[in-house]
């Protein structure tokens, strides 16, 4: 038994439960005359909803594959060797869920081990080898191709990426090592650095084309034969395909630097991933493969037993699995249709959600307010939004048509609510005025229609109090901009009842937004912990600690901005409003800063003023602010920060605010784009000792987003 047999037998032994890829395969005879080929199809028996991944199991199977190749080409039967994917799927990498159950270094190791030593065989065949990028690959995926000669790819391919560095990995099956070597540095850090900690940003078929990792794109109706047409002439020598020669001067070094400064830009130094992959791609200036393949074992077999990527998949795991399935939510089937949609209110957020009603429901919505005016202003965005995405080619213009058609305006709330089945209001963050708005609406519409308020902050219960059916009002608190974050804080009042609450969660899947059930509590989740978190760092300003000192207080965070932007964001009006709907509710914990009631007294829009082109202190907000004399240092400054969000989050958790401390992570991860290599912020929390002192207990049980005990 071979040594790789027997590292993946353990491995194998350890992950009983994976879902095996099979590599069939199949011989036919080229065109041109070319010869016999074989074909070695990747196929874990499902279709493209489970994609093929590599586990141990997979790795044999693979194995076994290419032992037969192996002796056909020695035997002289074949002329060469191709790998391709089922359809729509190529192989989307390792298997997470085996990297989950690994407790041992040296079973970490044997992963990357296993699969270096299976992809090198491939590198090795006496024959050519090509790699036919039929659909979506990722990770081992890409890898797997990177050990053959020649690569093709579909047109139609919606996702190539080697995203490990987003989960806390790297590269680590020839991808650090092969790919800067193939397409130079500077493209291959763009792909395993800069794409991948950028929300792990995918590439097309055709950009993988233009960037020289696949040496031929096809349409993807004849996909195969195209390529196996390719592959015929470039066997008959007809088809000669020439690499750029890398320049392995300073010009890589000058790439790694610029990736180190691309890390130190997303990550602050706070996840170890890049780093790791820039040290491998560095010492790949040399071409020394095997070398590079030995750091890469080190490098996964240190990462997998590492906290960090263990958060990475943790965050992975409540985005796919809980985020689609949310936990609490009624059955289903007690959801009631809806066939169209009011909405109160005609400004910037009330234009957003009507656009994205229409675009995911596909039914009629519309617009009131208080007068024409506002209301044909909403209108008018709405339908400028959709010529936008006409002119990106999002929409064709039978397409743009029907949907500005969905969306209409009236001032008249009994003929455009009447038939409602939804209706969200998005009017002005103030109770009486909300249980006004509910009072006109619920005047108007059927008795099963649902009301659902997009406040931030404020009572869903209080709202719905006086109402007659005070049991269909819901929450459903959006996140800004609504197109782009997917959290929608799904909030049961008192009365609400299951019916309402399950078409609360009908409409969230159908407009694809993360929904999380929440108690009605001041400021629900995000709001919350970012105001106590934002809280704390006002207080620090207004103690007297300068406002460079917190940005590089919290830079370990990897926020994807500071808080002093993000102030900015939400305007200091609304930061402020929050606050003191805090402070009323928990006064001894939520402070109201004078410094920032005077910058929303002055009118102004934050801390920062960038009129010189450069970020800087705007002086006349330093004019306003009244400091006193303590400064803290930048550890001591994140110190207060976590300190006050760890006691927040375990009040939240006793309040029953959320059902687990997962909710909290995925409300952050998705709501407030909180980092992904953190595992949002109790697996941060607890890594860090900061759980254990505030509260006297981690958040998560080991092994749920940490190495198994």
């Amino acid at each position: 038994m071979s040594d790789t047999t027997e590292l993946l037998k353990r491995a194998h032994e350890l992950f009983p439960d994976e879902v095996v890829t099979s590599a069939h395969v199949r011989h036919l005879d080229l065109p041109l005359g070319a010869g016999r080929f074989a074909l070695v199809t990747l196929d874990n028996g499902f279709d493209h909803t489970k994609p093929t991944t590599f586990g141990p199991g997979s790795l044999a199977k693979l194995s076994e594959a290419l032992d037969q190749v192996e002796r056909e080409a020695a035997a002289g039967e074949i002329a060469a060797v191709g790998i391709t994917g089922k359809p729509f799927i190529f192989a989307v990498g390792a298997d997470l869920k085996g990297v989950e159950v690994l407790k041992e270094h040296s079973d970490a190791l044997a992963i990357g081990k296993g699969g270096h030593d299976v992809f090198k065989r491939i590198a090795a065949l006496p024959v050519p080898t090509f790699t036919f990028y039929n659909g979506a690959a990722m990770g081992g995926g890409v890898e797997i191709g990177l050990h053959c000669d020649y690569r093709t790819i579909s047109a139609g391919v919606p996702g190539f990426s080697l995203p490990e560095c987003f989960l806390g990995l790297v590269p680590g099956w020839g991808g650090c090592t092969i790919l800067p070597n193939l397409i130079g540095p500077a493209k291959a850090i763009s792909v395993i650095i800069e794409n991948s900690l950028s929300q792990n940003r995918q590439l097309k078929g055709k950009q993988v084309f233009d960037l020289g990792i696949a040496d031929a794109v096809f349409a993807p109706a004849d996909f195969l034969e195209q390529s196996l047409l390719w592959a015929a002439t470039v066997l008959k020598g007809e088809t000669v395909v020439e690499r750029p020669e890398i320049d392995r001067g300073e010009a890589w070094d000058a790439a790694v630097a610029h990736g180190r400064a691309i890390a130190d830009s997303k990550v602050h130094g706070a996840a170890p991933a890049p780093y790791r992959a820039l040290d491998i791609i560095a010492a790949a200036k040399d071409g020394d493969l095997q070398a590079g393949f030995d750091a890469e074992d080190a490098a996964l077999a240190d990462l997998i037993m590492g906290g960090e990527l263990r958060s990475g998949i943790y965050a992975f795991n409540l985005v796919q699995k809980r985020g689609k399935r949310p936990f609490g939510a009624p059955d289903k089937s007690l959801a009631r249709p809806v066939t169209k949609v009011g909405v109160v209110g005609a400004g910037l957020m009330a234009s957003q959600l009507a656009l994205l009603f229409a675009r995911q429901l596909k039914v009629p919505v519309v617009l009131t307010d208080i007068d024409q005016e506002r209301v044909d202003k909403g209108v008018g965005y709405v339908h400028s939004e959709i010529d936008k995405l006409q002119a990106k080619g999002r929409l064709n213009q039978d397409g743009a048509n029907r949907l500005k058609g969905l969306v209409t305006g009236s001032l008249d709330k009994a003929a455009a609510f009447g038939d409602a089945d939804f209706v969200i209001e998005a009017v002005f963050e103030e109770l009486g005025v909300k249980q006004q708005v509910f009072a006109d609406v619920e005047a108007v519409v059927s008795p099963t229609c649902i009301l659902a308020t997009n406040t931030s902050s404020l009572s869903v219960t209080e709202m719905a109090a006086k109402l007659e059916h005070p049991e269909r009002v819901v929450g459903f608190h959006f996140f800004n901009p609504v197109a782009v974050l997917p959290l929608l804080e799904i909030v049961r009042g008192e009365s609400t009842d299951d019916a309402s609450l399950a078409t609360a969660f009908g409409v969230a899947k159908k407009l694809k937004k993360t929904g999380v059930l929440v108690k009605d509590a001041p400021a629900f989740v995000v709001n919350r912990i970012l105001t106590r978190f934002m809280g704390e760092i006002q207080t620090v300003i207004d103690e007297g600690t300068p406002i460079d000192t917190i940005e590089k207080g919290v830079e370990p965070l990897g926020l994807p901005m500071s808080p002093i932007v993000l102030i900015e964001l939400v305007g200091p009006a609304i930061a402020l409003h929050v606050s003191e709907t805090l402070h009323g509710a928990f006064p001894e914990r939520f402070n109201v800063s004078e410094n920032l009631r005077r910058v929303v007294a002055a009118g102004k829009r934050g801390f920062y003023t960038w009129a010189s082109g450069q970020q800087e202190i705007d002086p006349e907000v330093a004019a306003l602010l009244q400091v006193g004399d303590v400064v803290l240092t930048p550890e001591q400054v994140l110190d207060r920060a976590l300190t006050a969000v760890a006691q927040e989050i375990a009040l939240m958790l006793d309040e029953g605010v959320v059902a687990e401390a997962q909710d909290i992570d995925l409300c952050l991860i998705t709501g407030a784009g909180w980092p992904f290599h953190l595992g949002g912020i109790t697996p941060y929390l607890d890594r860090s000792g900061v759980s254990q002192r505030v509260n006297g207990k981690p958040f998560l049980a080991p092994g749920i987003a940490s190495v198994p005990a």
